[in-house]
């Protein structure tokens, strides 16, 4: 009888979360050449172009702010991967991927332009951290997960948010929008606790 190749059924359960980290990263790099005021986040134009709530996630307005974002891809494709996070995991991450653009109006009203993968790789930190806590999961894991939320948390709370719209950060060859973190982290916990499994009888 053949045996089963370790780790295949792992990379089944999570291939839903594959898919959509590497489809981010591919939209991303397709989108590098392209004019990003065509693409980008603009709350005045919110309702009249609805398709930038998901099309300013690929906008990147320097090198160093793609590859910081393709990595962000790279790791958080990574620890979905090693976490056997179940399609629905993946869905969260996707309905959030909108949601965080359009947070930007209630959070960040004056942000006129806006673009980057950060907030949705902070809704998909969110789903991670919410999906390792989840279940019957082995109390490594699951303490891997709190310290993921908890260090989410403080570097939201260090990038104070709902302050100016814009900051400029040491290291950085373009202004941040802290805001767009907030969003995405919420929109990720939503999502994520509003796909959860309900409670089933133990067998």
């Amino acid at each position: 009888m053949a045996q089963r190749l370790p780790g295949l059924s792992t990379l089944r359960g999570s291939g839903a979360w594959l898919a959509l980290a590497a489809g981010l990263a591919l939209l991303a790099l397709l989108a590098w050449p392209l004019p990003r005021a065509a693409l980008d986040w603009q709350p005045a134009l919110a309702w009249q172009q609805p398709w930038r709530a998901w099309s300013a996630a690929a906008v990147h307005l320097s090198l160093q702010h793609l590859l910081a974002n393709l990595a962000g891809c790279a790791v958080l494709a990574w620890v979905g991967r090693r976490a056997a996070l179940p399609p629905r995991a993946a869905l969260a991450w996707l309905l959030a991927w909108p949601l965080t653009q359009l947070g930007l109006l209630l959070l960040a009203p004056t942000l006129a332009h806006y673009g980057g993968l950060s907030g949705v790789l902070h809704a998909g930190a969110a789903v991670l951290g919410l999906g390792l806590l989840a279940g019957a999961r082995p109390a490594r894991e699951r303490r891997i997960g709190l310290a993921l939320l908890l260090g989410l948390g403080l570097k939201l709370a260090l990038e104070q948010p709902l302050g100016a719209p814009l900051r400029q950060v040491p290291g950085w060859d373009i202004a941040i929008a802290p805001a767009a973190h907030l969003s995405g982290a919420l929109a990720g916990a939503i999502c994520a606790l509003l796909l959860r499994p309900g409670r089933t009888r133990p067998a």
